[in-house]
């Protein structure tokens, strides 16, 4: 699984656990059952968001819950899962975004996938995924075009990219697939009066997953020989720390301008849990984001080095572990089947992620991670302090 947002399960708390839980198991079955077995690799923590989205605008509706057999991510426990529209919008989706993620591993050749039989195979896989997509796109009245042609216009934005070249240029295409993802969920809801402000989060979520993943992977396209968006544009990581700060700041701010009927999980998702992954992709202390408090962990200074941070030229602290290399496709694949049938993704301390080989955290443990609160936001979730 892949995606920016990952809550643990202490901050989630007891009931948030469960609702995003159903969302993700939602999503899985969602994709077996309209699209395959095999469609279930392509379930991504992001991608829920829209099942999310939705069952915040409508509510808890009949027919929108049913329980959930056995599986063996779940530790072999039935559970209550969504269904509907929400879902299998975020599959159809995560279908395209899968697609297009398999065409990346084919063009930066990575692993197996430098064999061109493979990446033939790979190539059809991924051509297949997207067709999919937007025939699941289609059965809920989204069009999944847009989502396509962003994929595709892709390649030729890098291409012209250079030095000099804004960034946000970039990150267009995105921030446009995702905007129109978001504004859909209002549409699937019955609330076309949030489509603007949700579209404009969306656009801003499609940012920040951008730039996040350029940053995560800077060190390792360096050594690779990879293309990143950063370096081939010359954007330093002090300003596109600042973007991704300003629209964290716009999706809280469009966020309040739709009307959920439960907003909580939204809001604990796209304003708290997105703001520790940003902190985290820049290797700034958890919950200490810029500018917003200061505190025993200290704030975050783009100016200066931070202990440990492999982006950031000396500092202090022990040398960054040697960066392992991307798993191929094929190899990733292996390596995730491997970590589904041992229960490691949902019940593991930790886990290595079967492609990126990132360390991740099992989505049913706990942790002893600390809660920093809302920053004195007029919400209710389960942080402390709020």
């Amino acid at each position: 699984m892949f995606g920016i947002v990952r809550p643990c399960a202490h901050r989630l708390g007891e009931r948030f656990r469960a609702d995003w839980t159903a969302h993700l198991c939602g999503l899985c079955l969602a994709l077996r059952r309209d699209h395959g077995q095999f469609a279930r690799i392509v379930t991504n923590y992001d991608g829920l968001l829209l099942s999310v989205l939705t069952e915040a605008q409508t509510g808890p509706l009949s027919g929108t819950r049913r329980t959930a057999g056995p599986c063996a991510l779940r530790g072999m426990r039935t559970a209550s899962v969504t269904q509907g529209d929400g879902a299998r919008l975020a599959a159809a989706v995560s279908l395209v975004l899968a697609s297009a993620k398999v065409r990346d591993h084919v063009t930066d050749r990575d692993g197996l996938l430098a064999r061109a039989p493979v990446a033939a195979a790979a190539r059809r896989i991924a051509a297949n995924w997207g067709r999919a997509g937007e025939r699941g796109g289609a059965a809920v009245g989204f069009d999944a075009g847009v989502l396509v042609d962003a994929v595709d216009r892709q390649p030729g934005v890098e291409a012209l990219a250079g030095p000099g070249t804004p960034i946000l240029t970039v990150t267009e295409p995105t921030e446009t697939a995702t905007a129109a993802a978001f504004a859909h969920t209002a549409l699937l809801a019955g609330r076309p009066d949030n489509a603007g402000p949700l579209a404009e989060a969306g656009r801003l979520f499609g940012r920040l997953a951008h730039l996040l993943d350029a940053v995560e992977d800077r060190r390792t396209d360096a050594l690779s020989g990879a293309w990143n968006p950063l370096t081939a544009t010359g954007t330093p990581l002090t300003e596109a720390r600042r973007l991704a700060d300003d629209a964290l700041h716009g999706i809280r701010l469009a966020l309040r301008d739709a009307e959920f009927h439960d907003g909580r999980l939204v809001h604990l998702l796209l304003v708290h849990e997105l703001r520790r992954s940003v902190d985290r992709a820049f290797g700034a202390a958890p919950g200490c984001a810029a500018g917003r408090h200061e505190g025993p962990r200290g704030s975050y200074d783009p100016a200066a080095p931070l202990p440990g941070n492999p982006y950031a030229g000396g500092g202090f602290g022990p040398p960054p572990d040697p960066v392992k290399g991307r798993r191929g496709f094929w190899a990733g694949c292996g390596m995730f089947f491997a970590l589904c049938c041992t229960c490691r993704m949902c019940c593991a301390e930790e886990y290595e992620g079967p492609w990126s080989r990132k360390k991740r955290e099992g989505c049913c443990r706990g942790c002893d991670c600390p809660c920093d609160g809302c920053d004195g936001c007029d919400c209710c979730c389960p942080c402390d302090g709020c």
